[in-house]
């Protein structure tokens, strides 16, 4: 097996020289450079990444804790953050905090043990042991998807990744509203969650945008998973005035409320309504198909990437919130035809009778 002082040898450098281009301690002539790499690979050497760290202080690793990685929400945005990682010449580590508060301090403080560089971590509902441990160890930290508020008067003490939430979730609500739907309930996500927090007031601008009032018993948890939401349905179903379009906050609780309609049997969109925020890739091959919100979620893994990395390089600037805007996808679930297009007025299928103030607000993408 080459040695480093094989590869020294074979470039004309000395160890010192090949241990700068390896480790990035001291600025190199580019040609030197150069000529270390192609020796390197002309010989086939593999760093030492033990040795290489223990020089550095860098394992150019980087820790990931996300829960429900089965969830295709993130999964893609795993997807976009091993892919960013790579191309940066890092290792990545992953772990599942599952949500639970405890689990999660348990499971980041096992990734920093490993000496990873930084982490992204989806916060819990319930952060605060987290953020201790890492605010205490001074971890470089990106947060993704979901955010956290700093004291009253100050800002969140890390950097910040996540999609816009309150704009599109008021879109779907006043794309039902214009189609001339009276009654709309929300399945909401987990309380305690910021993107909870922010669709739920999504939720309630768009019905002020659209001139409908505020009925409590529309909002009902879903807790961000299937069976919740499954439940959450059924509940709004059984009002003496039930729902006649429903949002729902996210692809998981989606599945849920769909369960909980056939139960009914209800179809949609024709005995009721359905839009959902997060797409995902087999929304539009439901019968209907799926009119939803789409999350960046690739570009938020990459982002959050690159925000930890700017982090590394400059460790005192100060800590920003990075939001991503998200598509409104257009599709047949709402009511709608397939044929519709932005600039015709929405034909529905069994919905209450449409107000002529409200109108379709079209497609495209959201900022």
């Amino acid at each position: 097996m080459p040695t480093m002082a094989d590869v020294a040898r074979s470039a004309g450098v000395s160890v010192a020289t090949v241990s700068h281009v390896l480790n990035e301690t001291r600025p190199v002539l580019p040609h030197t450079r150069q000529a270390v790499l192609d020796a390197i690979e002309e010989l086939g050497y593999t760093p030492n990444t033990l040795a290489r760290s223990l020089v550095t202080s860098r394992t150019r690793s980087i820790g990931l804790a996300v829960s429900a990685i089965s969830n295709p929400y993130f999964t893609e945005i795993l997807q976009g953050v091993e892919a960013a990682v790579l191309e940066h010449g890092y290792s990545l580590l992953i772990a599942d905090p599952h949500d639970d508060p405890e689990h999660e301090r348990k499971v980041v403080q096992l990734l920093h043990e490993r000496r990873v560089d930084g982490l992204i971590v989806a916060p819990s509902a319930d952060p605060r042991a987290l953020l201790a441990y890492l605010g205490r160890h001074a971890v470089p930290t990106v947060l993704l998807d979901r955010i956290v508020d700093g004291h009253a008067d100050t800002a969140s003490p890390f950097d910040q990744v996540c999609a816009e939430n309150t704009g599109p979730t008021a879109r779907l609500v006043t794309h039902l509203a214009g189609l001339g739907h009276r009654r709309i309930g929300l399945v909401a996500g987990l309380p305690g969650l910021s993107t909870t927090g922010e669709r739920v007031a999504g939720y309630r601008q768009g019905l002020a945008a659209a001139g409908l009032p505020l009925d409590e018993d529309l909002i009902v948890p879903g807790n961000s998973e299937a069976s919740g939401a499954e439940q959450a349905t059924a509940a709004l179903l059984s009002l003496a005035a039930p729902p006649t379009a429903l949002v729902t906050a996210n692809n998981a609780m989606t599945i849920g409320a769909l369960r909980a309609l056939r139960t009914r049997g209800l179809s949609v969109p024709e005995g009721i309504a359905l839009c959902c925020f997060d797409d995902f890739a087999w929304a539009d091959l439901f019968s209907p198909r799926l009119t939803a919100v789409a999350q960046p979620s690739r570009e938020l893994g990459a982002e959050a990437v690159r925000v930890l990395l700017e982090r590394l390089a400059s460790p005192g600037r100060p800590a920003r919130t990075v939001r991503l805007p998200c598509a409104f996808v257009h599709r047949t679930s709402c009511g709608c035809w397939e044929e519709d297009t932005a600039e015709d007025p929405p034909r529905t299928r069994n919905t209450p009778s449409t107000s002529s103030a409200l109108q379709y607000p079209g497609k495209g993408t959201l900022s």
